[in-house]
């Protein structure tokens, strides 16, 4: 299942290290990219390895540079040999970054005795104009993409916006237009979608509203930039216990295998079976994680 809730915390603190692995998020995001200065990426990337060779009670992801950045090799050959559970791809433009880097991650893989295909992708694939132009192109890329994920900080510098966000705190129009083809570029190619930061931490309110929302449009998780933020993203992103009462109801509506039923006077078909067998499926990974 797709992590609820991702944190991030940069790779370069041990102290920032050993706090992220005390909260309750189902990943953590092992960051030697924007976070980190680029002198301190050497030792981010051998306290990153660190992590992964202790392992944690959470998923453990790693954000490496840039595909066409200087340090990629270095962050490939460092990480790829402890055996991430995922990657985090900043600043892909087009699937053909993540197919160059599909190749370059197996070769690592095989010379580290890991299956291929192993360590999954996840791209943030909106953080440049033309990135948002080939989100619909995402059909070819490698098995190992988990999910997608979009930025909207990177993508307002790339515009020359002022800001992404409105008086209330809402993103602008161009920047909803660019979240809604994320969530639908991923759902198109059957792998997971990652909301992006709600980058005011102090922002409950915000926060609270902008999870919710997200959940209830399809997305399966929420990047985190606090550990503050974690908790408020796990509960939106599980369901609660009226919604799994439901839930329940109505996959015993179509326990005699018909393609129709119905339920407290309404009408069902498929998609509401789905929707029930997804809701369960994601009770059953909270349970799972005990929260």
């Amino acid at each position: 299942m797709i992590p609820r809730s991702l944190l991030f915390v940069p790779a370069d603190s041990d102290k920032k290290l050993a706090k992220a692995l005390t909260v309750p998020a189902d990943a953590l995001i092992l960051d030697l990219e924007d976070s980190v200065a680029a002198q301190n990426r050497g030792s981010a990337r051998e306290n990153a390895r660190a992590c992964l060779k202790s392992g944690g009670p959470m998923q453990l992801y790693v954000r490496i540079n840039p595909p066409d950045s200087d340090d990629l090799d270095r962050d490939l050959d460092a990480i790829v040999p402890a055996g991430p559970a995922a990657l985090v791809v900043p600043k892909v433009e087009a699937v053909e970054d993540l197919i160059r880097l599909d190749g370059l991650i197996a070769e690592r893989e095989e010379r580290a005795g890991l299956p291929r295909g192993q360590i999954k992708l996840l791209p943030v694939a909106t953080e440049t104009p033309r990135a948002v132009l080939n989100l619909l192109t995402w059909r070819t890329a490698p098995p190992r993409l988990m999910a997608l994920t979009w930025g909207a900080e990177d993508l307002a510098a790339a515009l020359g916006a002022r800001t992404n966000r409105g008086p209330a705190g809402e993103f602008l129009l161009t920047f909803q237009v660019v979240r809604s083809l994320a969530l639908i570029a991923a759902k198109a190619v059957r792998v997971g979608a990652i909301e992006t930061l709600h980058a005011d931490f102090r922002d409950d309110a915000g926060l609270v509203r902008s999870a919710r929302a997200a959940a209830q449009e399809g997305f399966d998780g929420m990047l985190a930039i606090h550990p503050a933020q974690v908790e408020v993203i796990n509960a939106a992103f599980s369901p609660s216990e009226a919604e799994v009462a439901h839930a329940r109801r109505v996959v015993a509506a179509f326990a005699h295998g018909e393609g129709v039923a119905s339920l407290e006077g309404k009408m069902l078909d498929m998609p509401h079976l789905k929707q029930a067998q997804a809701v369960l499926a994601r009770a059953e990974q909270t349970g799972l994680r005990g929260h």
